[in-house]
């Protein structure tokens, strides 16, 4: 079990809540405020106009990332400010499930009992202007949460109820500010999916998803929307990356204005990342952007394309040429979907964590050897912790690099090369990750002649992808065949790309390489 941090402005209950959610979950309770003051042998009040603000965070983030990284779970409560400070946020969103309470301005005021002792609230032109003002300039922060629960609309009982509800659930978050959206994991609970919805309280859904996944799991997915009292609407697509084109976008948008859709409608996004892709392009522009909830159905849609919000569909030139950034609302990843997905698929999505635990994450890499096997079978026992690390890796990309600006080209790795074999085989010959597989060894060794990687560990990752049950090389007669692909790669910036440098198990740097270098280390002699 994850610690739990109630963040939120001052007064808006959490020395309250949180002894009676730690008495529920049997852990100890803890308030960061009075932990300072403990270490310092003086109230807050005297340290802030004795130090400032400035020291007052320095001495509040040692105590936070003294009680986040001890390793005993807790409750504990932040004070007003904690979550401004970046380092102490990402720590918490890292290590701890973190529950932003919230009132309005007049109900913190009015419970803000003695004023005076409160540093923040005496500036301004009134106690209640303050505590407005400074709602809004942390509002992207107190964002950056798994739960937000509004204490002055619920019950204490209510809101304490939740808390431990979300201990149970153990999202995990993708922190982006007002963006911020929770993914959960889980095996065979449709009830995950029926609570986002209930969330994001839509006026209307339309549940996008292709023949294939509608036959296989539409029933299930249809037991999540049981509840849903609004307008549905379907869109039923043909399957294949063949299909993923504008008029499948366009398709989308049809059904949509047919069914009336607005503003606060929801699209439905259930399949793999071929429907992920189109549904969340689709609802980036409907309207000028209407809110997108991915349920991906295929492991590499869970480990990949259903996180960080790339959208898209293809060009005859080449894959995914014409997209947008879109973040979906939230991501349910139910492995019960999995169930259903043929050895190819399978070892498709596993193709895509090799390739982020290459390039980020060595821990991970090393547990997807150790359990090959077991993934390889797709035992969920083996499974559901690497689905969660995986996509934990994604997380710390994305945060940082959203717009893919620096490290986020770092999960490009094989993608070059890759991209190029599926469009050379008409998307046809090889599934997508089997062409990641391909192009992740053929960019490998390209780098190794450039002497960026060493040889071992070419040999240990094409061991582990052929384990996996993956294709690990590609005939050179093929990627000379793919090759005017690359020239059309989006990623090249005036004839050169930028390329991922493998130089060890999670570690891994951007260079910038001429296309024509890059073919010769490829194709070779």
């Amino acid at each position: 079990m994850h610690s739990i941090v109630l963040s939120g402005f001052m007064g808006v209950g959490k020395t309250t809540v949180g002894p009676l959610v730690a008495a529920r979950l049997g852990v100890p309770f803890v308030d960061t405020d009075q932990e300072v003051e403990r270490e310092a042998g003086a109230v807050i009040a005297d340290l802030w106009r004795r130090e400032g603000e400035a020291a007052f965070r320095v001495r509040e983030a040692a105590v936070v990332e003294s009680l986040l990284t001890d390793g005993v779970t807790k409750v504990i409560a932040f004070g007003g400010g904690t979550v401004t400070a970046s380092h102490a946020r990402r720590l918490a969103t890292d290590r701890a499930l973190v529950v932003t309470l919230t009132a309005s301005p007049e109900a913190i005021v009015a419970r803000a009992q003695e004023i005076a002792t409160r540093p923040l609230l005496g500036t301004g032109p009134s106690p209640l202007e303050r505590v407005r003002d400074l709602l809004a300039q942390r509002a992207d922060a107190y964002a950056e949460s798994h739960l937000t629960l509004a204490t002055d609309a619920l019950s204490l009982a209510a809101v304490v109820d939740a808390v431990v509800g979300l201990a149970a659930r153990d999202p995990l978050l993708v922190p982006l500010g007002s963006r911020s959206y929770p993914i959960d994991v889980c095996v065979g609970e449709p009830g995950r999916l029926a609570a986002s919805i209930h969330r994001a309280a839509p006026s209307s859904i339309l549940v996008v998803t292709d023949s294939n996944v509608h036959r296989a799991r539409g029933a299930a997915i249809d037991r999540s929307l049981t509840e849903f009292r609004g307008p549905l609407t379907r869109v039923t697509l043909p399957p294949g990356e063949g299909h993923k084109t504008l008029a499948s976008v366009s398709t989308i948008w049809d059904a949509a204005l047919a069914g009336a859709a607005d503003r606060d409608a929801l699209v439905l996004a259930c399949g793999g990342g071929v429907v992920g892709d189109l549904a969340g392009f689709a609802a980036a522009c409907l309207l000028r952007g209407v809110r997108c909830l991915q349920v991906p159905t295929t492991l590499l849609a869970m480990v990949d394309s259903s996180v960080g919000g790339k959208t898209g569909f293809d060009h005859p030139s080449g894959k995914n040429l014409i997209g947008a950034f879109h973040q979906p609302n939230a991501v349910v990843a139910d492995l019960d979907h999995l169930t259903t997905l043929g050895v190819r698929q399978r070892a498709s999505g596993l193709a895509e964590i090799v390739k982020i635990a290459l390039a980020t994450d060595s821990d991970l890499f090393d547990a997807v050897e150790r359990d090959a096997g077991a993934l390889a079978r797709g035992e969920p026992i083996a499974l559901e912790p690497i689905v969660r690390a995986a996509i934990q890796a994604k997380i710390r990309i994305v945060r940082d690099d959203e717009r893919e600006t620096a490290s986020r080209a770092l999960l490009n790795l094989g993608h070059t090369v890759g991209h190029a074999l599926e469009a050379h085989g008409g998307y046809a010959r090889w599934l997508h990750g089997e062409a990641v597989s391909l192009g992740t060894v053929a960019e490998l060794r390209a780098t190794e002649k450039l002497g960026w990687t060493p040889p071992g560990l070419i040999l240990r990752t094409e061991h582990l992808l052929s384990t996996l049950g993956l294709p690990a090389r590609a005939d050179r007669s093929e990627l000379a065949a793919a090759w005017p692909f690359v020239a059309h790669d989006k990623k090249r910036q005036r004839g050169v790309l930028r390329v991922p440098v493998v130089t060890g198990p999670g570690r891994a740097h951007i260079e910038r390489v001429p296309l024509d270098t890059l073919r010769d280390a490829v194709l070779g002699p």
